[in-house]
């Protein structure tokens, strides 16, 4: 990402300036919001009662020549596979076993811990009744219904996917991010590099070209960098670690991913709350169901995935994917959208004002300091990324106790920062 080089002035607040929220620059009407899909609506879309949404096909599926499907091919296919499976179904084809079939011990996820504060939280999967609460039945009920519909395409998708998943797990590791969001990769684009969106969103994670510029890859008539599978998915890591910082949660950081994050804001200043159920129906259709497919394919393919090929049988338990206590119970930080910081935070905080962006990750490592805490501190950080112009200031806050640092390393920081490309 090259940004130009400007001088920056530095002001230290008191801590009693902390104590309210500065204001979030709101996006203007019309502004292209990277990932937004044609037709989103903004309105509050409203569930039905007690239904279970309606299943939309995977964005892209591809055919035996790697080409990418539409969904209404998608759907006309599907039609057709599933009257070719009511001929092919026997009563010697069903499973005869008087006992229930259970999801094997190794698949529930009693390891899985929720981290607090300073590090990533896990990413939920149905069935985690500390995280889903009383819309566990509903998600693992919205699972059931997805393992039918897509266990094909996921299938096809789980068997050539392996090297490709290899690539992005390595990747998302080495930005700390949890390893179940290569699934996103999966509902965005099914793995395929040539995958493109009505609107222009290209490659592995669907970017759109602002969104992947500002990101650090290059999208030129040369060369497309969001078809390069490792460059995008580092591309992808940092954009997940933004939209974390604001968010505090992944399922509303799915939820940006597909809307761009001011619909999810909005829905939560609306709400008051920061939970994806709370705001489900603030949220366009599309995105709710984005999520939903999401949560499904990352359950299913990291606790189902040994009954991809045959299927789930008939007689299967659908309850052994409840788990209490997977995820340790710890109070859950306010969300800085939601409230002002902590008396403890403002203690610890100084404010520089700077003209130029900076990557957070460099000045995590020049400063040593918590690239967690200097994302949840600057929450509102990817807005002015994403609407920089030259002499822009941003009130950056940082450690109180390493700004002495900060004022050292400024322009080493700042050419550090215009120097990042994958």
């Amino acid at each position: 990402m090259q940004w130009k080089s400007l001088l920056c002035a530095v002001w230290i607040m008191t801590p009693l300036g902390l104590t309210a929220q500065i204001s979030r620059q709101g996006n203007t009407d019309g502004k292209k919001i990277a990932m937004r899909e044609p037709g989103e609506s903004r309105s509050a879309l409203n569930t039905r009662s007690g239904a279970i949404d309606s299943v939309t096909p995977m964005p892209f599926a591809m055919n035996g020549n790697g080409k990418v499907i539409n969904n209404q091919e998608l759907r006309s296919r599907n039609n057709r596979d599933k009257d070719n499976e009511k001929l092919a179904v026997s009563a010697a084809d069903l499973p005869k076993a008087p006992k229930l079939a259970l999801a094997p011990a190794a698949a529930r996820p009693l390891d899985r811990i929720m981290e607090a504060n300073d590090k990533f939280k896990s990413v939920p999967l149905a069935g985690e009744t500390d995280y889903f609460g009383n819309m566990n039945g509903y998600m693992v009920d919205y699972v059931k219904k997805y393992m039918t519909n897509f266990g094909d395409r996921l299938n096809h998708v789980s068997g050539k996917g392996g090297a490709t998943f290899e690539v992005i797990e390595r990747v998302l590791k080495s930005h700390s991010i949890p390893k179940e969001l290569k699934y996103l990769a999966v509902i965005e684009s099914a793995l395929n590099k040539n995958a493109k969106s009505p609107v222009g969103a290209v490659g592995y994670w669907q970017f759109m070209e602002s969104t992947a510029k500002l990101m650090g890859l290059t999208v030129s008539g040369r060369r497309d960098e969001r078809t390069d599978l490792s460059k995008s998915t580092h591309a992808a890591a940092k954009y997940l670690s933004y939209l974390y910082d604001q968010l505090d949660d992944w399922l509303l950081v799915v939820a940006a991913y597909n809307s761009g994050p001011r619909p999810v804001i909005n829905a939560m200043k609306r709400t008051g709350k920061d939970d994806f159920w709370s705001i489900k129906s603030y949220l366009p259709k599309e995105t709710q169901n984005h999520v939903l497919a999401f949560v499904a394919t990352a359950t299913i393919m990291e606790r189902l995935n040994h009954f991809l090929l045959p299927g789930v049988p008939t007689n299967f338990d659908w309850s052994t994917l409840n788990v209490s206590g997977s995820v340790a119970k710890v109070k859950k930080a306010a969300n800085p959208l939601l409230s002002k910081f902590t008396e403890d935070e403002v203690k610890r905080m100084a404010i520089v004002r700077i003209k130029t962006p900076l990557d957070l990750e460099v000045v995590s490592q020049m400063l040593e300091t918590d690239r967690r805490q200097l994302g949840r501190w600057n929450y509102d950080y990817f807005d002015y990324l994403e609407t920089y112009k030259a002499g822009n200031i941003y009130n950056f806050r940082i450690p109180k106790d390493r700004l002495d640092v900060f004022l050292e390393k400024l322009s080493a920081m700042e050419k550090a920062s215009a120097k990042v490309q994958y």
